[in-house]
């Protein structure tokens, strides 16, 4: 197992892997399913040290992370339900409840924005949000790396106004999920994955494919 993984069961698989092995075997682990421990304070800075060494095509640091503490983490939750009930105002109290706790269900919670530069010359706006995802899936994979298991999710409060504008992120910004770090409570469950040769094609030649 790697040397920083904390000492709870091995439910990801991760003792004696090497790191292809891992990134061949990585899952998400639902945010419901992810309990205390979480991370150390020191541990997620490591993590987030990772999760933004990332292609960066000129330089933009084109993201942003915040990590959202437990009392953050409660104000948002009402903030969903005041939302949700304004589309929704026939909801139901367990439905309600739902969203009170969406983001408080791991221990760990890590909002990721994409500060995008509309007039770069030779990096369009596609590419920096390109970087921006690469920073969440990388988040994922330090968190695996040390043993914990994460979630990244996106849902409708990732493209609500009023919960864009009580983290600070502004109408021209995407915020490009909420990434939940804890300790799995069991191992994750796989799905199907697509067949590798579904997908991938090899070019001879372009007349070839004309």
């Amino acid at each position: 197992m790697p040397t920083d993984a904390p000492d709870v069961p091995d439910q990801l698989n991760i003792i004696d892997a090497t790191p292809l092995d891992m990134l061949a075997s990585r899952r998400s682990v639902l945010a419901a399913q992810l309990i205390e421990p979480g991370p150390q304070p020191e541990e997620l800075d490591r993590m987030l040290d990772v999760a933004v060494r990332v292609p960066d095509h000129g330089r933009m640091t084109p993201w942003r992370l915040q990590v959202i503490c437990k009392e953050a983490q409660a104000e948002l939750g009402e903030l969903f339900v005041d939302e949700f009930r304004k589309t929704e105002p026939d909801a139901k109290n367990d439905r309600l409840e739902l969203e009170r706790v969406r983001p408080q269900r791991a221990p760990v919670l890590v909002v990721v924005s994409s500060r995008i530069t509309p007039d770069r010359d030779g990096v369009p706006p596609v590419e920096q949000l390109l970087s921006c995802g690469n920073v969440c899936f990388n988040l994922l994979h330090a968190a695996t790396a040390m043993g914990y298991g994460a979630q990244w999710v996106t849902n409708w409060p990732s493209y609500n106004a009023a919960v864009k504008a009580a983290l600070s992120i502004p109408d021209e910004e995407h915020l490009v999920g909420f990434v939940h770090i804890g300790t799995p409570k069991g191992p994750p469950s796989e799905r199907q994955r697509p067949e590798t040769a579904s997908v991938v094609s090899r070019v001879e030649s372009l007349a070839a494919i004309a």
